[in-house]
């Protein structure tokens, strides 16, 4: 397969990555797509033989080790499956690096579940031995994420939302100004 440079949309494999969803390419056409509040998601790659995935939870774990099909969501479960299907495309443990993205408190007055997914992300890695080469987590601002799994490139984009603090939210348009048409002025 031709690689091709990677802002080229026209060659581009676009693979969505959703809640609960994990996926791995050595593919250097594959960019991974996936969008982020509070949620969090793990970009691992062994850059030696260029395997590369990424996850997206919704929540750290069930707390009572649950493993039904509801353990998708949690980030115990994704992190394992990441991990596993690496391994099963070639990579080796003590190879992999990885980069973290989301995590954000999108609602006042509500606990911060984003500081608990990336805390609980960052901890795992640890405890894994597998290092943070990069991330971006925290803040008050949804994520628009791109990872390139082959050559390990991400892109990340923030994203304005309605919900956020007061302080953060998307500024209302300005008014439009007066035009003038005889006496007569139309806003």
């Amino acid at each position: 397969m031709t690689a091709f440079h990677h802002d080229d949309p026209e060659r581009a494999i676009k693979v969505h990555v959703t809640q609960g969803e994990s996926h791995v390419s050595t593919d250097p056409n594959v960019v991974m797509t996936t969008v982020l509040g509070s949620c969090i998601a793990a970009c691992i790659r062994d850059p030696q033989n260029g395997v590369g995935g990424m996850n997206h939870f919704l929540l750290p774990d069930s707390g009572d080790g649950r493993r039904d099909g509801d353990a998708v969501r949690y980030g115990a479960y994704a992190m394992e499956v990441l991990i596993n299907d690496l391994l099963k495309r070639g990579a080796r443990r003590e190879r992999l690096e990885a980069k973290i993205f989301g995590g954000a408190k999108l609602f006042d007055g509500l606990s911060d579940v984003g500081a608990s997914n990336a805390a609980f992300a960052e901890r795992f890695l640890r405890d894994e031995g597998i290092p943070i080469v990069s991330s971006s987590t925290g803040g008050v601002s949804a994520r628009r994420v791109e990872f390139w799994p082959a050559s390990g490139r991400v892109r990340q984009r923030l994203v304005a939302v309605d919900n956020a603090p007061q302080d953060v939210r998307r500024p209302t348009p300005p008014p439009m100004p007066a035009v003038a048409s005889g006496d007569v002025d139309l806003f």
